[in-house]
């Protein structure tokens, strides 16, 4: 199945972004998914650029999660995946089994910073086994990160950690993304830096 080109996009760097809240419970209807809104409400303050959010609630199910990032990707053309939920060390969470089946190569480095991240609050952070990955068809990659669950933990993964002065003391992981899209022959992205810095060298900076 192909995904959609990128000339069918409203604009050459409106970018695709696929929003995916991993839960039994949230599922089946026995609690409000609060991940997904978390998400969405971050990324719209961040982005400049426009978006378009392609949102899935899904049970814990290792097939299912596989399925619904390889969807995302190759039939709706998302540039950018994010997952939320099922990444702890629990037999049901099988997030991050499920986010390497569907990927070509592996960006650990997305979750190693989460965790340096998550460790200036609970030593539990190291218990989190959140990754990320690129998947390649042809003609098309996106970026999928595994994020935390819980909304507080989305957006200091995301943004990062501020002192009082608002100076980055930890860098969040989003700083990082548009850069990487960019080498994926992604959309260029660009942010609202009172939310977010984007960080690219200056060759890849565009006037």
């Amino acid at each position: 199945m192909k995904h959609i080109d990128a000339w069918n996009r409203s604009t050459p760097n409106e970018i695709k972004i696929g929003l995916i809240s991993i839960s039994d419970r949230a599922s089946q209807g026995v609690y409000v998914d609060e991940g997904i809104p978390a998400l969405q409400s971050w990324l719209q303050n961040a982005l400049l650029t426009p978006s378009v959010f392609h949102e899935r609630l899904i049970a814990d199910e290792q097939e299912i999660i596989t399925s619904t990032i390889i969807e995302l990707v190759d039939q709706l053309g998302c540039d950018l995946v994010l997952t939320t939920g099922g990444t702890g060390p629990s037999r049901r969470d099988v997030t991050p089994e499920a986010t390497i089946a569907a990927g070509t190569r592996e960006m650990p480095g997305f979750g190693e910073q989460m965790r340096q991240i998550s460790l200036r609050f609970v030593p539990t952070a190291i218990l989190s086994r959140q990754t990320a990955v690129i998947r390649e068809i042809e003609g098309h990659a996106a970026l999928i990160m595994n994020l935390p669950g819980q909304p507080k933990a989305i957006q200091e993964t995301l943004e990062g950690l501020k002192n009082d002065d608002g100076k980055v003391i930890t860098p969040g992981i989003f700083a990082a993304v548009p850069y990487c899209i960019d080498l994926i022959g992604g959309p260029y992205i660009e942010t609202n830096e009172a939310v977010i810095k984007a960080f690219r060298p200056k060759s890849a900076l565009k006037k």
